[in-house]
């Protein structure tokens, strides 16, 4: 079960462990009680749908450790998207092969991080990755490699530890790790 929001509408700092469908009913979808007026519960429903196609896709490559949050995470009425990361493998993800095996399941071919893959997106000045454009969702690969977001002094991070500090003001903030659905 997940906390409330904390003052700063952030989930508080912590790893919560949620299936898909622990994840739908959660809060970070039907939203905090009382429910704010705009909160977009079919929103982050179909964000959470998006989801699934893209975390099934890595369990069927063998990916278990999954992470997600940004805005979804936190209060916000309609989050722009779902962020991520999952840890893989190295030698998979710079040999291609974990892109490769991922673009066989996924019909849309999505699976790239390659900046030069990355396009402008209409409502903002923010060029994003296919994957964005097709299910507003973004995973990152994750092998002990820094980031390039950096803390409040200036330090690069891996990450595990970007992923659980508030960009606006670097607060420590929950995450949630998707745990497979038996």
């Amino acid at each position: 079960m997940l906390p409330t929001f904390n003052e700063y509408g952030m989930l508080p700092a912590g790893d919560y462990e949620l299936t898909l469908d622990e994840l739908r009913s959660s809060l970070l979808v039907v939203g905090p009680s009382p429910s704010p007026p705009n909160w977009d519960k079919e929103w982050r429903l179909s964000l959470v749908d998006n989801l699934e196609v893209m975390v099934r896709q890595l369990w069927a490559v063998g990916v278990t450790e999954i992470f997600v949050d940004g805005s979804f995470a936190e209060d916000k009425d309609h989050p722009n998207d779902i962020d991520g990361y999952f840890e893989c493998d190295m030698d998979a993800l710079i040999s291609g092969t974990l892109e490769r095996e991922l673009n066989r399941i996924d019909h849309y071919k999505v699976w790239t991080w390659d900046p030069k893959a990355r396009q402008p997106d209409r409502g903002s000045f923010k060029a994003q990755l296919p994957m964005w454009h097709r299910y507003r969702v973004e995973l990152y690969p994750h092998f002990g490699q820094l980031c390039g977001i950096q803390d409040k002094y200036g330090n690069d991070l891996e990450f595990p530890s970007a992923f659980r500090m508030s960009r606006r003001d670097g607060r420590p903030r929950g995450i949630i790790k998707i745990g497979e659905t038996p």
